[in-house]
């Protein structure tokens, strides 16, 4: 193909992650006399399998890396092309490859996902963990790794310090309490030991297939220790299993060494020879917690050291930055009048349209402008990936036959089942009081090694809910909290574990 023809097609799409390929998937079943075109930077694309709807907002999948084939061959229609976008011409609805070629689209859904927000740019010893690349790197660092120090308290942070082993790790957590993001100071407190106790065995043998990026590109000498992330061509965001099937482990012979220290973040990063210099005196690895009154100095020299804004200091073999993400909105944006919000996200409605005519934008790269409903907040998260991926292809798809659509009841309530330290985590409504100020009251239940229960109450309405452990309370927390029932005649027996609560509401 010339370097200068252009393919047309109805459908674009850009992004081979959990929302582009959804939204592929779900324009194949709609149009299947008309070609998708995906267009994605990396070898791989982001499967959903095992698909389940666990209630009527809650699901759960999990998330498969396969070859480009395995889509095209269950979408005869899909056509799959690896090749980084270069650049958007929305009046011309056309996007441009970096390989020359152009597509000229009806309509473009962009699903470029995220990348991590990283510390410090260019600099060897900090790591970002956003795709399965970048997760390889680690690995590989992490192999002959003694201590490394994690920055962050998301939802990466939290599954990496719990899967490291064999290494000292030092957690700066900007807040009280580590999973701030997910939930309160008293879930952290109930996940913690996990951390001071033996993992459980893996089984030996992992479900799934596991594909690698690694035989698709070979790094020189000076970037083989830098992130997949900071590298444009790779960035789909990792599924919700993504440590199976990678040995975390460093040198030392230790399960899990985790000492936090709360309230802070790194306020400066030294090399080895530009921390000698300086006759700093760094802190050995507390031996007994963060309750250590007394500081011994470490008499080893490391590859980095890290000061932190409560006036420690730590050496270790490399740092990783897992304090959020970008939202990849080049080089769309660039040219264009597609409005940007402040988290860099592109601007979509509710029918997830962007400022742009015939453009529409699912997942992690855009950000909700509509007024959303008073149980439901934009995390990014694989599962309102999902959820948006197959919302904007049932949106193009009325756009297209001149239908109307009704906003997807996903949106009514925030929904999200994951786990953390190897506990079942379910996550409902405004679970954390988000945006309920003072005027709320909490409900809690707690088995210590068992189960976690907390319950955000509003006026005797049920707002939101915490469930960690195998609670099978999710069904009718879910259902009390899209009904709004008045519960205030039931007060505590709502978590009284000797009442079988759907007996109430039957």
């Amino acid at each position: 193909m010339a370097a200068t023809e252009s393919d047309k097609c109805k459908f674009l799409i850009v992004g081979g992650g959990i929302a582009g390929v959804t939204c592929a998937e779900q324009l194949a079943s709609q149009f299947p006399s008309d070609e998708i075109i995906l267009l994605t930077a990396s070898p791989l694309i982001k499967a959903v399998t095992n698909f389940k709807q666990v209630s009527k907002v809650l699901e759960d999948f999990d998330v498969e890396e396969q070859p480009h084939s395995f889509l095209e061959e269950r979408n005869p229609n899909v056509r799959v092309i690896q090749s980084a976008v270069k650049a958007l011409a929305a009046d011309q609805h056309t996007v441009c490859v970096e390989d020359g070629r152009r597509y000229v689209y009806e309509k473009l859904c962009i699903c470029a996902g995220a990348r991590p927000k990283l510390i410090a740019h260019s600099n060897r010893h900090v790591l970002g963990i956003r795709d399965t690349d970048s997760a390889q790197v680690f690995q590989k660092r992490l192999s002959s790794a003694r201590r490394i120090a994690v920055v962050g308290n998301g939802g990466i942070a939290l599954e990496l310090v719990y899967e490291i082993e064999g290494c000292e790790v030092i957690w700066a957590v900007k807040d009280k309490a580590m999973g701030n993001t997910f939930f309160d100071a008293g879930a952290a407190q109930f996940l913690v030991p996990q951390l001071e106790s033996a993992k459980p065995k893996a089984p030996a043998i992992c479900k799934r297939t596991k594909y690698s990026t690694e035989a698709c590109f070979v790094l020189g000498p000076e970037h083989q220790e830098q992130s997949a992330a900071d590298r444009r061509e790779f960035g789909s965001a990792l599924g919700p299993d993504w440590h199976e099937g990678i040995k975390l482990k460093g040198t030392k012979e230790v399960s899990h060494k985790v000492h936090f220290e709360y309230q802070c973040e790194i306020s400066q990063i030294y090399q080895q020879e530009e921390f000698t210099k300086l006759m700093k005196t760094p802190l050995a690895f507390p031996e007994h917690g963060s309750d250590q009154t007394e500081s011994t100095a470490d008499k080893e020299l490391w590859p980095v050291y890290i000061q932190l804004t409560n006036g420690k200091t730590y050496g270790c073999d490399f740092i990783v930055s897992a304090t959020g993400v970008i939202p990849n909105t080049e080089p769309f944006v660039r040219g264009n009048n597609l409005e940007v919000a402040e988290d860099c996200g592109l601007k979509v409605n509710e029918h997830m349209c962007t400022s742009e005519p015939d453009i529409y934008a699912a997942g992690d790269v855009c950000t909700t402008a509509w007024e959303p409903s008073s149980l439901w907040q934009q995390m990014r998260l694989w599962t309102q990936a999902r959820q948006m991926g197959w919302y904007a292809a049932k949106c193009m798809a009325a756009d297209t036959l001149g239908q109307s659509i009704e906003m997807d009841f996903c949106f009514e309530l925030f929904a999200h089942i994951t786990k953390f330290f190897n506990y079942k985590v379910v996550l409902l409504g405004k679970y954390n009081a988000q945006g309920l100020g003072s005027d709320h009251e909490l409900l809690l239940r707690c088995t210590k090694g068992h189960e976690y229960v907390k319950v955000v109450m509003q006026r005797g309405r049920m707002m939101g809910a915490v469930l960690i452990g195998d609670t099978n309370l999710e069904e009718t927390f879910e259902n009390l909290i899209l009904n709004q029932m008045d519960l205030s005649a039931y007060g505590e027996d709502l978590l009284n574990p000797n009442i079988d609560i759907e007996d109430y509401f039957d």
